[in-house]
């Protein structure tokens, strides 16, 4: 079983995403379904874009999140990706970013108001953003995200700052290339 077209579309479009200064290090991913197979490809966690190649894409199972094919990790962002294939069948890629300026209004708890016509175009009014994370939602997603036997930094500071909710993806309903992500349909920003 292969996915190799599936694979390199997805790594393009990962490529095109760091080349657009639209992800730093190894932050911000995206990902192709092929509905047919049952399937996605998404970014590894944790490789830089300058190292990725079609081979370095991971596939999972839509229904189960199982990896089927490649070797990395996938992205940590992978449960994100696929409640948004299992909730909107018309999806066939999501687009992650972690745009400078999005990124700090998001965190800021800022909604990105509408400033022109592109933005209008595409989203009618502000994005929005979520409520921060209640502390039963903040235990949950850490459990789910860092090793059980990871002991906390010694120097880190107690804060109630949560996360917001959210995640920054842009859903495609066309195809994967990067003149669909500037036409996207943008869901939520964070």
């Amino acid at each position: 079983m292969g996915f190799d077209q599936l694979k390199a579309e997805v790594c393009r479009v990962n490529q095109a995403l760091a080349a657009a200064g639209l992800a730093v290090l190894t932050w911000g991913n995206a990902s192709g379904a092929d509905r047919k197979a049952g399937v996605m490809a998404i970014k590894p966690s944790g490789v830089p874009y300058d190292r990725l190649t079609p081979r370095t894409m991971v596939v999972v199972a839509l229904e189960t999140g199982a990896v089927v094919e490649g070797a990395g990790q996938p992205s940590s962002d992978t449960p994100t990706h696929l409640h948004l294939y299992r909730y909107f069948s018309a999806v066939r890629g999501i687009v992650h970013s972690h745009s400078d300026f999005a990124t700090s209004l998001a965190q800021a708890g800022h909604e990105l108001p509408c400033l022109g016509t592109t933005h209008a175009d595409n989203f009618y009014g502000a994005i929005p953003c979520t409520r921060a994370m209640s502390d039963a939602e903040f235990s949950s997603f850490i459990a789910g995200r860092a090793p059980a036997a990871r002991p906390a930094p010694a120097a880190a500071k107690k804060t109630t700052a949560r996360p917001r909710i959210g995640v920054a993806a842009a859903l495609l309903n066309a195809n994967l290339k990067p003149a669909g992500i500037e036409g996207g349909q943008i869901l939520c920003d964070r």
